[in-house]
């Protein structure tokens, strides 16, 4: 039994024109005119498989497959819909149109899972307007409270609360998403590299076993404004020139780092920014990321240490205020054990390493057993039109979700039915 690829192609084709622009690329965040429209096509289709779809608070579209009904609970399979302005066609719809192919195999194939089956569309994964990515994991794992969200509103006034009621959620729905996490038994998500290290290594897929750790700060230069004609050389006090060596210590110390471990700088803003002023103060952002908490710290505080010396060198003042600290979030080993055995019955190459982006499952980590797929992306390109996976490793990671789905429902069962009969023991021994 394998996915149809033909039809998972004909299916992103056809979400890709959801938004598309002039330039080839897909503008859909959440809430426009292309999310509406899509959501509507996707909940259609899953009626029309005969699913039973329910829409939560936070707008999350579920769609619910029968199983035998041995076993209680559900097993989750999905993404999002959303994309970044001129994105591609596959972040997020190739993980929510694989799960769809999926469950339509096993309904040709007359396939029952002892569990309930359900797929899954979240809201606003990508960035968008309101500041809050993964908005729709977040807010059903419980860490987007509803009384947080009354007055959110995006740039041009509009609420959330409002926005999500149009497509059938609500703030008010909110407390039941607390009950319907409880019966989540597994969550696996299928989902572009976004990078390079499938390609390099010539390899379709590869299993997820964790999120990286992220730490970002706000680091501030400041230096002397004065004339750039008049001002010597020697007499300056150079905000930016010191912000520019300040930035290279960022990367050749994440370079150094023997762990796969990345560093950035972005969103310079320079005052007062005029041709004829030397910079008087430079702010930035710090990012580094990596799967040792431990490991980011430490070479934050290389990095700290360089500064001191080019600000005592320069004569500048450098200040830091953290505001993001998010340790590494470790996926279900179980879950992990089932997708890397599955990969080795079906012998398909593959590796296990750190998601380096946030997706979906991070979130869902929190409310069940939760790991990933991730499948080949062209020259690493992502959030933009040249974004593509080709067909046949498509095809791969699909027919690995199929068959590590099933394995999973057989092994939770098992897992279940041996628990099941140990507590039936110790209750007759206690007798």
């Amino acid at each position: 039994m394998q996915i149809n690829l033909d039809r998972l192609v004909r299916d992103i084709e056809k979400y890709a024109e959801y938004g598309k622009n002039n330039n080839g690329g897909i503008t859909r965040p959440s809430f426009s005119k292309a999310d509406h429209e899509v959501r509507a096509l996707f909940i259609q289709e899953l009626e029309e498989l005969g699913l039973n779809v329910t829409i939560d608070g936070a707008a999350n579209i579920w769609g619910r497959k029968k199983g035998t009904g041995k076993q209680e609970g559900t097993i989750v399979i999905g993404s999002h819909l959303d994309s970044v302005p001129n994105g591609g066609k596959y972040d997020g719809p190739l993980g929510v149109l694989t799960a769809k192919e999926i469950i339509k195999t096993l309904i040709e194939h007359d396939i029952m899972l002892d569990h309930d089956l359900e797929i899954v569309s979240f809201t606003a994964e990508e960035s968008n307007d309101f500041n809050l990515s993964t908005f729709g994991s977040r807010s059903f794992a419980g860490k987007l409270p509803a009384e947080m969200l009354e007055t959110v509103h995006d740039s041009k006034g509009n609420l959330i609360k409002t926005e999500l009621e149009k497509v059938g959620g609500g703030l008010e729905k909110f407390p039941a998403m607390g009950q319907m996490a409880e019966e989540k038994k597994a969550f696996i998500e299928l989902h572009i590299e976004q990078g390079k290290r499938l390609e390099s290594r010539n390899l379709s897929v590869a299993v997820i076993n964790k999120f990286v750790g992220m730490y970002r700060s706000t680091v501030r230069v400041s230096g002397q404004a004065n004339h750039s004609g008049t001002t010597m050389m020697e007499h300056r006090q150079d905000a930016l020139a010191a912000a520019a060596e300040i930035i290279l210590e960022v990367e050749r110390h994440c370079r150094e780092d023997e762990t796969d471990l990345v560093g950035s700088v972005g969103k310079l803003n320079v005052f007062p920014n005029a041709t004829n002023i030397i910079p008087g103060q430079v702010e930035f952002n710090l990012e580094v990321r990596g799967e040792d908490g431990d490991r980011i710290y430490k070479v934050v505080d290389l990095i700290r240490e360089s500064w001191k010396t080019i600000a005592q060198k320069r004569q500048v003042e450098v200040e830091e205020e953290i505001f993001l600290r998010q340790d590494p979030i470790d996926l279900d080993q179980e879950i992990v054990s089932i997708l890397q055995r599955t990969a080795e019955e079906m012998k398909e190459p593959y590796r296990t390493f750190a998601s380096m982006a946030v997706h979906d499952a991070a979130h869902m980590a929190a409310v069940t057993k939760s790991a990933m797929i991730f499948v080949k992306s062209i020259n690493g390109k992502s959030h933009c039109p040249e974004e593509i996976s080709l067909p046949e490793d498509i095809e791969k990671a699909g027919n690995l979700m199929l068959k590590s789905l099933m394995n999973i429902d057989r092994e939770l069962s098992k897992n279940m039915t041996e628990k099941n009969g140990t507590q039936v023991f110790r209750e007759a021994a206690n007798r």
